[in-house]
């Protein structure tokens, strides 16, 4: 989703100006006052005088947004897309490199698993480590046209994350071209060869 104004919004007793962000995942209003919802939690978001008005986790909530009223309450509306859809497995198969443990991965992947690359419309690739990625390379090796999901640990602690990946993936000729949260644990970029 990704909306985001500055605006007067009232939450509770709490009333002022704040920076209100609508994510796929949460609400967040920082400023006068701060407020962070997880979507699950907000209902019966509906467009009154211009406001924005639902009630989040049991609190009245009142986001004076104006115009952008009716999309905010039309994107609330929408279930966000699915782990599964975000990776472009309601559409493909994969072929997977690396041990599977995350439960949202699991069930992402459920009967999208191919056992070979020419089966498969993409690879994901559980790395978390410098070997774990240079697998996954090679099981692109000769093969420029199927995307690769990288999975990864986010966080605190991670030693080999993000700019490793990024890093070493640029240097195999490769692009970010996409990226989502997987769980509360990990996250993934999409690369793929570029020329």
């Amino acid at each position: 989703m990704g909306r985001e104004a500055v605006i007067t919004a009232t939450a509770g007793a709490d009333a002022g100006e704040v920076r209100a962000i609508l994510e796929s995942g949460e609400l967040i209003l920082r400023g006068a006052f701060r407020r962070r919802w997880p979507r699950a939690a907000l209902t019966g978001a509906r467009v009154e005088d211009g406001a924005l008005l639902l009630t989040a986790a049991g609190e009245p909530v009142r986001l004076e947004l104006g115009a952008l009223a009716a999309a905010w309450a039309k994107a609330l509306g929408t279930p966000p897309p699915s782990l599964r859809s975000k990776l472009g497995l309601d559409k493909g198969k994969a072929l997977v490199i690396g041990p599977v443990e995350d439960a949202e991965l699991t069930t992402a992947l459920e009967d999208a698993r191919v056992a070979t690359l020419e089966e498969a419309t993409l690879v994901v690739a559980v790395v978390e480590t410098d070997s774990d990625l240079a697998r996954a390379l090679t099981a692109l090796e000769g093969r420029r046209d199927r995307p690769l999901w990288a999975v990864y640990p986010k966080g605190r602690g991670v030693v080999f994350g993000d700019g490793e990946i990024r890093t070493a993936l640029r240097a195999a000729g490769m692009m970010d071209t996409k990226a989502c949260a997987v769980s509360e644990r990990l996250t993934a970029t999409r690369y793929g060869f570029v020329g």
